[in-house]
């Protein structure tokens, strides 16, 4: 288990922890959430002891191997596969002792153990975490100075993924994958053997993937019980008591302040008035909830065009040469809101460019409405920003006729107050980075946003404030996101770019989203067999039946695992005279988590049968 007790830290004599404590039992799965600014990479940095505390101790068991991604994977001609199986030291070192070593005891020693670390099967498993992260068969044997930073970053994850450390600890995972490397890695992480912690503002990670939240606020750290929705109710509950109460406190004291006002001067209630002073005093000033306020963006708003804005004819796309979509016949009216789905290197972002105007048509026929105006952001533009200019400068570039007062203003509308406009964007943070690239994207007021990976950089406050603007917003919008959360409350269309073809997808994200997690079988070339017959509607009712058992399966497994969970969260249980105590309640934590795995397997395998009888 990982002990936190008791810590301080400051940076820059700005305390970031004073008094912090909390408790993760071993084997649990737990997300870290808290305002940007608030150290939550700087705990991490305490965790694997490359801080000093200044007071308080960070526990973990002897020997326990901390592992997470902190930089990419160097450019080098080193292959992605064997990249990977390097990360995992044990393994390596044990392989080669066993080229080397004579010894029998020791031969024995060193083939027992890599049994039992699965070292023979370690080919086969790093390939399937590469796949899993996106890189086809093919690019697993490339080297890795055949890819850019990004997806070098994951190899660094797959490397780590392979390593299995008993403490993982991931800043922000998501950050350098798509939405299908992000669904992989949910899945991944639930049924990965030991200790996750997970930095992030992904809401889909953070309520599949994990069964508690690490709150950092006020310099504390508080667990809960549950997933990031649950940890949500609870605080909105926690503000609304707090808020109540204080509205309550306000009320009596200004009650006794009152009497104390009108009677402090007369000597026969002076001793009254003094007593209320006295009770003035010792009345709690409750606290409410310091969450971040939440800074709306204000896109500006674009006149109304005739529709369609953006209509394409059998149009196709590419670079030099090479076709990458093809035969598009899409129609895009001003009130659209459209996300992009489809596997890495599908061409989600070719489209983009297209329809931003920043790659030509290469054959077909696209047409747009006469005035209209695109905004487009991609998630390099923020790493293009000029970090030696402030956000004023940016703005004043762009409109130079207009008055410093409105400049100020504008950056005001996306979040960046008067002591951002004024420093250089080199010391920014990445989310006020990314404010100000969103406000130069929509400062021409477009009638077409096309956003692709927007929420990057930005905290879950800001994530919400964003899903507000677009809402709210008059014009198209193309989305590009591994944020199911942003694309479930915002997107209304679902296009599938697949094979070279963009089609409409017409099931749900939740669809989509188990069709990525469905095992790829390989392709076999088989004589045709007869169509199957109709299912009857016996067989139909008897599918059912299993989806309901396996349903209710699912329920009590996971009210079990709540309930178990509650339990390994009491402090009590780690005193030094119930450690045999918590070593059971970890076992059959761990036992009703790995039947978790196998009930939800087999319910969706009696959905998919159930929905193949049913079509």
């Amino acid at each position: 288990m990982l002990r936190i007790n008791d810590i301080t830290y400051a940076v820059e004599g700005r305390t970031l922890f004073e008094g912090a404590s909390a408790t993760i039992p071993e084997g649990h799965k737990v997300g870290v959430v808290g305002r940007n600014g608030t150290g939550k990479t700087t705990l991490f940095r305490l965790i694997r002891g490359e801080l000093v505390l200044e007071g308080g101790t960070i526990g973990l068991p002897p020997r326990a191997r901390i592992g997470g991604v902190r930089q990419e994977v160097p450019s080098s001609d080193v292959s992605l596969l064997d990249t990977v199986l390097a990360a995992d030291a044990e393994r390596a070192s044990l392989l080669a002792e066993a080229e080397t070593t004579t010894d029998p005891g020791r031969i024995a020693e060193v083939q027992t153990r890599l049994a039992d670390i699965d070292a023979w099967s370690g080919e086969a498993r790093a390939t399937q975490l590469l796949r899993g992260l996106g890189f086809t068969q093919q690019e697993v044997a490339m080297p890795c100075s055949a890819f850019s930073g990004g997806w070098r970053m994951r190899v660094a994850l797959a490397g780590v993924l392979f390593s299995q450390p008993d403490v993982l600890l991931l800043d922000e995972p998501t950050n350098y994958l798509d939405l299908e490397g992000a669904l992989w890695l949910e899945s991944y992480l639930t049924r990965y053997p030991h200790t996750v912690i997970i930095i992030s503002h992904d809401r889909g990670l953070l309520n599949r993937s994990v069964g508690a939240i690490l709150h950092l606020e006020a310099k504390k750290l508080t667990l809960y019980t549950g997933n990031y929705d649950t940890f949500a109710r609870t605080k909105a509950a926690q503000a609304a008591a707090a808020e109540s109460q204080a509205k309550k406190t306000d009320a009596r004291r200004a009650h006794l302040q009152k009497f104390v006002d009108r009677f402090r001067a007369q000597a026969t209630k002076a001793k009254q008035a003094q007593s209320r002073i006295k009770m003035i005093e010792k009345l709690e000033t409750i606290q409410t909830p310091q969450e971040a306020a939440l800074r709306a963006f204000t896109f500006p708003e674009p006149e109304e065009l005739s529709p369609p804005i953006v209509n394409l004819e059998s149009a196709s796309v590419g670079y030099g040469e090479r076709v990458v979509l093809g035969k598009m016949t899409l129609r895009i009216d001003q009130d659209d809101r459209i996300a992009l789905l489809g596997r890495n290197g599908e061409g989600k972002s070719t489209l983009s460019k297209l329809l931003a105007g920043k790659l030509d048509p290469m054959g077909g026929n696209i047409t747009t409405a006469s005035k209209l105006r695109v905004g487009y952001f991609a998630q390099h533009q923020v790493d293009e920003l000029h970090i030696d200019e402030t956000p004023i400068d940016h703005i004043r570039r762009l409109r130079p006729e207009e008055a410093p007062a409105r400049h100020r203003s504008r950056l005001a509308g996306f979040g960046l107050g008067a002591d951002q406009a004024e420093t250089l964007v080199g010391k920014l943070s990445g989310g006020q980075k990314a404010r100000l690239s969103l406000l130069l994207a929509t400062i021409d007021a477009p009638h077409m946003l096309i956003l692709d990976e927007p929420t990057n950089h930005l905290d879950m406050e800001s994530r919400e404030a964003l899903v507000d603007a677009l809402t709210a917003y008059s014009g198209a919008v193309i989305l590009v996101s591994h944020d199911m959360h942003l694309l479930s409350l915002v997107a209304d269309r679902l296009w599938l770019v697949k094979g070279g073809r963009v089609v409409p997808f017409d099931d749900d994200l939740d669809a989509y989203r188990r069709m990525l997690l469905q095992p790829e079988e390989p392709k076999k070339k088989e004589a045709p067999k007869p169509a199957p017959k109709r299912a009857s509607r016996d067989d139909i009712l008897a599918l059912r039946s299993e989806v309901r058992k396996g349903e209710a399966r699912v329920e009590k497994l996971s009210e079990m695992r709540d309930k178990l969970a509650r339990k390994l969260a009491d402090p009590a249980l780690y005193d030094d005279g119930r450690m045999g105590e918590l070593e059971t309640w970890n076992r059959k934590y761990a036992e009703v988590m790995d039947g978790l795995g196998r009930a939800e397997a087999l319910w969706m395998a009696a959905l998919e049968k159930l929905e193949r009888a049913e079509a």
